[in-house]
């Protein structure tokens, strides 16, 4: 069987359509164009880091301009009336559609019965079983608790320093006993029964069989990035080889995935509904967690950009900056912003500006622009 070619400027306009970019963004966009983007995207991830603002806000911003943050946190946390975003490990942490629920149940079983999730979380499916099981029954006759209401101490609730009952509660969450409630003003998450939240015709959906269910990931993997290779397609859900290739294959049999050569690239498949844009007009500031880049090989190999973040590197040794966000221009990426939020003095701080090698005359003008509608939305300025 021939296989169509696809030349690289052809491949990144279309991953930008798929991705939401090209489109005119909407003048006041609404909780509509937000609830449109995060279903283009399928999640969005969460970030504990807010130098700038939390890594959830942004890609609606990158894609729609200065939207109203409080209709992304009713999405996610309002009242149930209001409320159509879930928490659950799906990328990495995300806020992701309810419909998304039953097609995560399998990776719930898998906690469950400890055969996933970190180190020792695993030992609360089994032989430590009793401890979460008790925390479930008090959140059950409680209502909603933190790691913070359970601990007698402070300090040991924080992202990364975990204390025995974060890990059984994480672990509770993991198997979808419980989810989260809400967040309150540290973003500690706080937790409650999964009944207690996800509405119940959504529960009461059938669980597909792993392999339906791998499939629609796949699938919606693919409708977000309109042409990927293979590792990209698994990536975006955190599926393993062997769960993801069958789907693919399956896909590709049903005609939603075309196989498709792309020079430098291996295995690449392009959804049979993907936009193949002849132009992308776009301009925006980039989260280091948006899925147009998470996968910095894919940013590599698209954009030739290379990009890692560098939060987690000494300052002498940085070569960019703490809180770096590439700046997407056309259908490239230009530049590398480092930016604060110094929310005392209501300002935003571009600490340093690295424009790529053979950045149109123009980026200067444009990322001004794009900085200037950043700090309005962000509440800052006159």
């Amino acid at each position: 069987m021939a296989v169509e070619r696809i030349g690289l400027p052809l491949a990144r306009r279309i991953a930008l359509a798929a991705q939401g970019f090209g489109a005119k963004r909407p003048d006041v966009p609404t909780a509509a164009h937000l609830r449109r983007t995060i279903e283009r995207l399928q999640l969005h991830q969460i970030d504990s880091v807010n130098v700038l603002l939390r890594a959830h806000y942004l890609p609606a911003f990158s894609r729609l301009g200065g939207y109203d943050r409080a209709d992304l946190d009713r999405l996610a946390w309002g009242p149930k009336r209001q409320r159509k975003l879930f928490e659950y490990w799906a990328h990495e942490a995300s806020l992701l559609p309810f419909e998304t629920h039953p097609l995560l149940r399998w990776r719930m079983a898998k906690a469950d019965r400890g055969e996933t999730g970190w180190g020792r979380m695993r030992l609360y499916a089994t032989e430590r079983r009793a401890e979460p099981m008790a925390l479930l029954e008090r959140i059950r006759a409680e209502g909603p608790l933190a790691a913070s209401d359970f601990e007698s101490h402070k300090g040991q609730s924080g992202w990364w320093e975990w204390s025995d009952t974060k890990r059984a509660l994480e672990w509770l969450f993991w198997a979808g006993h419980i989810t989260t409630a809400t967040r309150r003003g540290s973003f500690e998450r706080v937790y409650d029964l999964t009944e207690r939240v996800i509405p119940a015709d959504v529960l009461a959906q059938p669980t597909p069989s792993d392999a339906d269910a791998h499939r629609a990931l796949i699938e919606r993997a693919a409708t977000a990035l309109g042409i990927a290779t293979e590792g990209e397609l698994r990536d975006y859900f955190r599926q393993s080889p062997a769960e993801a290739r069958p789907a693919i294959e399956a896909l590709a049999e049903q005609g939603t995935l075309i196989p498709v050569a792309v020079p430098g690239w291996r295995h690449a498949w392009l959804h049979r509904d993907a936009r193949q844009p002849r132009r992308i007009e776009a301009q925006a500031l980039l989260a280091p967690f948006d899925p147009l880049i998470w996968e910095r090989d894919r940013a590599e190999r698209l954009f030739g950009f290379r990009y890692r973040i560098e939060i987690y590197v000494p300052q002498e040794k940085r070569q960019y900056g703490y809180y770096v966000l590439p700046f997407l221009l056309g259908d490239r990426l230009v530049a590398r912003v480092d930016l604060k939020a110094d929310r005392q003095a209501r300002r935003l701080i571009v600490q340093s500006v690295h424009l790529e090698p053979g950045a149109p005359e123009h980026t200067q003008e444009a990322l001004r622009a794009e900085l200037d509608q950043m700090e309005r939305w962000l509440g800052f300025g006159g």
